[in-house]
């Protein structure tokens, strides 16, 4: 099996929805997922993008992703924010997860920025303990607060 990992284009928005979908599955959340395509794909590759992604490929099919935006904080300045690290259920365990983390750290370093944050739901252990091989700080001090459009 051929694994790369590159850059995410326009045309693989339709896969990368449906990841999400199989993430928000697995998050038993599956009708939280309301963003439109053309929203989606605007906010990625519009003319002022919020996100940018890589996409884990396995024979030539995208079997995963790592989707992150620019965020800043007014202590650390510009960090990576890791929104979404999805890999199909049929290909966990086979390393892209590592990969497309490992990329995402190495834009990290390439864009100088000062650091990677992310979330992780507390009952999803074996993902915090991939991310806990890294040498990454699990913070439970934080509650999460969210507010819809009213």
């Amino acid at each position: 099996m051929e694994i790369t990992v590159r850059r995410a284009v326009k045309e693989d928005c339709p896969r990368l929805m449906e990841l999400v979908k199989e993430l928000a599955v697995f998050e038993k959340a599956p009708d939280e997922v309301t963003v439109k395509m053309e929203h989606f794909e605007e906010s990625g590759f519009g003319p002022n993008p919020v996100w940018w992604a890589f996409v884990a490929e396995a024979d030539g099919q995208i079997e995963g992703f790592a989707l992150y935006y620019i965020r800043y904080s007014t202590w650390k300045g510009q960090r990576l924010y890791l929104e979404d690290l999805i890999v199909t259920e049929k290909m966990r365990g086979q390393g892209l997860g590592k990969l497309l983390f490992e990329r995402c750290m190495q834009e990290v370093n390439e864009k100088n920025f000062s650091g990677m944050v992310w979330q992780v739901l507390d009952w999803n252990e074996p993902a915090i303990e991939f991310y806990r091989k890294y040498g990454a700080k699990i913070d439970g001090g934080w509650v999460n607060c969210s507010l819809d459009r009213m």
